[in-house]
């Protein structure tokens, strides 16, 4: 074990905190349903944002990163597209203003917004929103314990812990065991604390991953000074053709298995197709996880937008130049590390953690562990956070005891919590690497759910049947898929997902009656979407002429283009600063500074526009 005392003392002196956060918040967060869930919707926009951000930067995401970084280079920032990130963007534009309207708790709570309470179909939609809900939370929450498990590996090899435990672990279940260790910390704090905890935490999280992101990151610079990068011929560029035309096999040839693994050398297809499905997931709206609960947590539909474009700001250049500091140490020394999984295979999710094992000094690893710990906390109680708001609001209040005091409302976020990292935990077991249930995530849950969430936002006529019946054949279609064939080539299925989804929703549309005039009249006059309302907005402006419906929808895409291009100068900005790309740095400067000129004008001067 490679950790110094004054590396253990901080991590240890970062989980006492967590403790700490937990038992101060634990009285504010017992006082109603909605400080628990919500924080009650007093939080500003900025610590929201910057507890959003720090969600997203977490442990098992930056390891597969990092070895994309390694693999392939500045093309690599084009694969978190999966996801897709702009959603980021879509919702800075105009859809958190959208969501944040409806003044619901979760997203199953908002459908009531839309469909009413009661018609054909109704119940259905919500349970299926609930079901997708948990479905990604308990994927998320697995995924996160893998990767801490193998992260924790690295630095606590079980020689070295083995004789302090009193019984026995198998070698393939040690990454398990840590997982375990550490998820007991995280949900300690994010179950008695409640959304004032998370944010807290998230905060102090992410102080410290700033601090620890640029002393690496001055580190890597000194280092690759006077040196040069043994990589491939494209590595440095950004732009590709039809194929990746990344040949490692003469400098590391595991990278070109690594890279014949993944799915992606027909790169072109890839773009395109993951292009497409990310366009209209962006459209869809956030998933019914972290993200929303952030957003449905803000003061005010303003301040919804401004707390989406704020996570980008704050995420990207500190992730980034973490991520390229790691890569570029993992290329210098990467004979030296030992990179062979407990079967003797090369695994390259375990870069991250073996570069700050072996080459970074006392103080800095210390920094660094604590703060990828807190990113694993902190992933862990946002999505915490709502599947716990999902069970209790959405289930147990609902169905079970509707007249459910604060108290007991509080004490069923306590069972649930226990129970939901339980379950989380067993499926982490059952997981290979991050990739695959990264892959899972994105490939199969989220592409059966984007068709019913467009159509939502954009067609009067989509009803809760409709609703239903979409999410059903998409998910239902993208997890036989999953099971059929490698997860990882699900995207490429992604146009039969798309009209299986289309067509379960326009059939189960039309084989309901339209959803209440009434409830649709409202649902627009608040929300004020662009779309497919006619009927609706006619009947809106007969009764109330002075109503001025939203014609923003080309400034709207304008200006998710133009945040797209931002949002890859700050991806890219500080991997061209740290490699010394100077040219490149300058024009990407340029282009950054000119869209952030323009998006004043566009976007933020016109937040109360619509």
């Amino acid at each position: 074990m490679h950790l110094s005392v004054i590396d253990i003392s901080i991590i240890a002196l970062y989980l006492l905190a967590t403790i700490v956060i937990g038992l101060w918040y634990r009285k504010k967060a017992r006082l109603n349903k909605e400080s628990y869930m919500l924080g009650g919707k007093s939080l500003p926009w900025y610590l929201l944002g910057l507890s959003d951000a720090s969600d997203m930067f977490d442990i098992s995401g930056t390891m597969w990163m990092v070895s994309l970084c390694f693999a392939y280079g500045m093309k690599s920032i084009w694969i978190p597209w999966l996801w897709p990130v702009f959603n980021q963007v879509f919702l800075m534009m105009y859809l958190a203003r959208w969501l944040r309207r409806s003044n619901a708790s979760t997203g199953a709570e908002w459908l009531k917004t839309r469909f009413g309470t009661s018609g054909k179909g109704v119940g259905s939609s919500h349970i299926i929103v609930i079901v997708f809900a948990l479905f990604l939370c308990f994927g998320y929450l697995a995924y996160g314990f893998i990767g801490l498990g193998k992260f924790i590996e690295i630095f606590a090899p079980w020689d070295s812990v083995k004789a302090y435990v009193p019984f026995n672990v198998p070698l393939q279940y040690v990454p398990e065991f840590y997982g375990i260790i550490f998820t007991l910390f995280a949900m300690f704090y994010s179950i008695l604390g409640g959304m004032h905890g998370v944010v807290l935490g998230d905060v102090i999280k992410y102080v410290i991953m700033t601090a620890a992101c640029i002393w690496i990151a001055i580190i890597a610079v000194m280092k690759l000074s006077g040196h040069t990068l043994n990589v491939p011929d494209g590595w440095y560029s950004p732009f590709f053709g039809m194929h990746l035309n990344l040949d490692w096999s003469k400098i590391i040839k595991e990278v070109n298995q690594k890279i014949k693994d993944d799915g992606y050398s027909l790169f072109g297809i890839f773009f395109m197709m993951m292009t497409f499905r990310g366009f209209f997931a962006a459209l869809a709206g956030p998933a019914p996880n972290y993200d929303m609960q952030k957003i449905l947590s803000t003061r005010s539909p303003e301040e919804a937008s401004k707390m989406s474009g704020f996570v980008n700001i704050i995420l990207l250049p500190i992730r980034y130049a973490l991520i390229i500091s790691l890569t570029l140490l993992g290329l210098l020394y990467y004979h030296q590390m030992n990179l062979k999984d407990a079967t003797g295979a090369v695994d390259f999710e375990r870069i991250l953690p073996a570069v700050i094992n072996d080459f970074l000094p006392v103080g800095l690893v210390g920094l660094l562990l604590a703060g990828l710990l807190g990113a694993f906390m902190s992933t862990f109680s946002g999505t915490l956070n709502a599947a716990q708001a999902y069970i209790v609001n959405d289930i147990y209040v609902k169905y079970v005891d509707p007249k459910a005091s604060t108290k007991k409302i509080i004490n069923m976020n306590y069972l649930v919590g226990i129970v939901v990292v339980a379950i989380g935990v067993f499926l982490g077991f059952f997981i290979k690497n991050i990739n695959q249930a990264l892959q899972f995530i994105i490939s199969a849950l989220y592409s059966g759910y984007i068709v019913s969430n467009v159509l939502k936002w954009h067609w009067w006529r989509f009803n809760a049947s409709g609703f239903f019946w979409g999410m059903l054949t998409g998910i239902g279609t993208a997890m036989l898929l999953a099971w059929k064939i490698d997860v990882s080539d699900v995207l490429y299925w992604f146009p039969v997902l798309f009209v299986t989804s289309i067509a379960g929703s326009v059939i189960g549309t039309y084989a309901a009656p339209p959803t209440d005039m009434a409830v649709l009249r409202s649902f627009y006059t608040n929300v004020r979407p662009w779309g497919a309302w006619e009927p609706v907005k006619k009947l809106v402006m007969a009764d109330d002429p002075a109503f001025v419906p939203n014609r923003n929808f080309k400034l709207n895409m304008f200006n998710v283009v133009i945040g797209t291009i931002a949002q890859l100068c700050l991806t890219i900005l500080p991997m061209y600063l740290i490699l010394m790309q100077k040219v490149p740095l300058l024009v990407t400067a340029a282009l950054l500074a000119v869209i952030i000129i323009i998006l004043k004008k566009t976007w933020w001067n016109k937040l109360n526009d619509y």
